[in-house]
């Protein structure tokens, strides 16, 4: 049995269903992310376990302790759930020092005096913060007020941490830097996380788990490895990562895709899809190679230098696809005719 658990957890906003029975279980110690677009239900649901918003149907336990019930008319408030906190925006309360803004949530329990500067210092020293203690959170950086924040929702001892979106205002050199200090307090802590984003790569070094959701329903659960290699559905592909999609035709000698001709390929379209003739092959840009012959026509239409890699854009019948190989593979350029080879293709019903 999960510690964290969702029973049939549904969650509606006049005739909109923000949320429909959802089940889920986390692990004691995991970090679970819930990713998809705005408006798909994944903050309504972190808002629902941390009870600032009731269920209108469903149950939701930590541990063996119910938190909230709309069978049973039960609701635990936030204040006594022991849930650790991290939203978008900081919360930082100026006219403290850093020190007073841990401090502050302890205090509020009536903790002792000894209690309280034990672990306002064990969050500020795990936290890097134990030299700023004196300061101004005014004074810190974007990350620095983070990790206050951050450092006040581990002080109380948490038995879940809720992190809504915490790194959307940073800046990218800064999101990068505290998403691996996120994980590296949970594996120190021990905590469960539940982490919401929108952001993919944030979710993907994070997790444990991912949970991808489109307007209220789960579309799949598994391992960041596992959702972006076998994605279970056409949107789960399409979110996560940069996707091509092509319309392509099987024929009786193989399977034409835009101007070519019959292609035999390594990954054929799976047999679940019903023999339909007309269907979408799906690729990663990093998942096609350019080749000689005997691969799909195209034409570069654009080749720009990313760095470590270098984009193109390849029509292929009309059909924008992008192509990303290494920075020091030997490339074409704008104006070249070209041929693909999908080294993994994903195969999709027209109409998914």
């Amino acid at each position: 049995m999960g510690y964290v658990r969702l029973v049939d957890v549904t969650k509606k906003f006049g005739e909109v269903t923000a949320v429909n029975k959802l089940n889920l279980e986390l692990n004691e110690g995991e970090c679970f992310s819930m990713l998809g677009p705005s408006g798909c239900g994944k903050t309504t649901t972190l808002r629902m376990v941390a009870g600032f918003e009731d269920l209108d149907d469903g149950e939701i336990y930590v541990g063996d302790k119910i938190m909230s019930s709309k069978a049973k008319g039960y609701y635990l408030p936030p204040e006594k759930r022991n849930f650790g906190m991290v939203f978008q925006a900081f919360a930082i309360w100026p006219h403290m020092s850093v020190f007073e803004n841990v401090a502050f949530p302890l205090r509020l329990k009536r903790l002792s005096s000894q209690e309280i500067e034990k672990r306002t210092k064990e969050a500020l020293v795990h936290t890097n913060l134990w030299d700023d203690a004196k300061k101004s959170p005014v004074d810190l950086s974007g990350g620095g007020k983070q990790r206050v924040a951050l450092a006040r929702a581990m002080a109380i001892n948490p038995g879940v941490l809720l992190l809504d979106e915490p790194l959307s205002s940073l800046d990218p050199h800064l999101r990068e830097e505290m998403r691996f200090e996120i994980k590296d307090l949970q594996k120190a802590y021990g905590f469960t996380v539940i982490y919401v984003t929108h952001d993919q790569a944030e979710a993907m070094a994070l997790s444990d788990r991912i949970l991808v959701m489109k307007l209220g329903i789960v579309q799949q659960i598994d391992t960041p490895l596992k959702v972006y290699n076998e994605p279970a559905n056409r949107f789960v592909f399409s979110f996560i990562g940069l996707s091509n999609f092509i319309q392509a035709h099987v024929t009786e000698r193989g399977i034409k895709v835009g101007e070519s001709g019959d292609i035999t390929f390594k990954y054929l379209p799976d047999v679940s899809l019903g023999g339909q003739r007309d269907l979408v092959l799906a690729s990663r840009p990093s998942e096609i190679n350019f080749v000689s012959q005997g691969g799909v026509p195209g034409h570069v239409k654009r080749k720009a230098f990313l760095g470590e890699i270098v984009d193109y854009a390849i029509d292929v019948s009309g059909t924008e696809v992008r192509v990303q190989k290494g920075r020091r593979a030997a490339g074409l350029n704008p104006g070249d005719d070209c041929q693909l080879d999908f080294l993994h293709p994903h195969w999709y019903a027209e109409n998914d």
